[in-house]
């Protein structure tokens, strides 16, 4: 199972950015997928999770910004960030968890939001 994540980049305070994350194999089911971010000299943190039943939960600091969602059909997970602030530079990191109890993470993306 392998995770490929994009969609970071630049943008200015108040702008948008949205992510996505394909995870590619064979042979497993995907349960809970999700978008973490680590910020310089954080820890990293779950921002959003949606299972597979379509179920989310977000990080306080980004609920009414930012949406998750997920696409079964092509095993593929997004993370729709509006508004974004300062706060939310970080690398993002999207990350699935499988029916046989494994969990793997992308290689993450890295979302800078300045003037």
């Amino acid at each position: 199972v392998q995770l490929q994540a994009s969609g970071g980049g630049l943008v200015q305070p108040g702008g948008s950015l949205r992510l996505s994350c394909k995870v590619s194999g064979s042979g497993f089911i995907v349960n809970v997928m999700g978008w973490y971010r680590q910020a310089p000299g954080s820890e990293r943190e779950e921002v959003a999770i949606i299972t597979s039943g379509g179920s989310t939960h977000y990080v306080n600091s980004v609920k009414g910004r930012f949406t998750i969602a997920r696409d079964n059909a092509k095993n593929m997970v997004y993370l729709q960030m509006n508004d974004l602030q300062p706060e939310d530079t970080a690398v993002y990191y999207c990350r699935v968890a499988l029916l046989s109890g494994s969990d793997y993470w992308g290689q993450g993306t890295l979302v800078t939001v300045s003037s």
